[in-house]
């Protein structure tokens, strides 16, 4: 995959994070320019660049990030609901090529988001 993007390094644990959950598959931390109250990104650990990358393969661990981000809102009581977002591709924001969800939440959001 050529360089290893930011959070590849975070994976590796090259750079520090504020890391909230961790498994086999994937890791969730803290966003360190966190745009709500609550401000998460799910990523996995293996390297994908972004939802273009996702194959059928893919399938059971794509499922397994939502349970995660499912199990973390009920753990942190996000009763009020929350927002889950991916980027695919820069003009749609992706600024790390690693597949990422943020998991954001504690204000309302308007629609549409951009």
């Amino acid at each position: 995959m050529g360089e290893k993007t930011v959070f590849k390094k975070i994976i590796d644990r090259e750079i520090p994070a504020k890391i909230v959950y961790e498994d086999e598959h994937c890791l969730v931390f803290e966003d360190i320019h966190p745009a709500a109250p609550t401000h998460l990104v799910v990523i996995p650990k293996r390297e994908i660049a972004s939802v273009d990358e996702v194959t059928e393969a893919d399938e059971t661990m794509m499922g397994h990030l939502f349970t995660v981000i499912r199990g973390i809102a009920a753990q942190r009581g996000l009763k009020d609901g929350y927002r889950v977002v991916t980027n695919c591709g820069r003009d749609a924001g992706q600024e790390v090529m690693h597949l990422h969800f943020h998991l954001l939440a504690g204000r309302r959001f308007g629609w549409p988001p951009g």
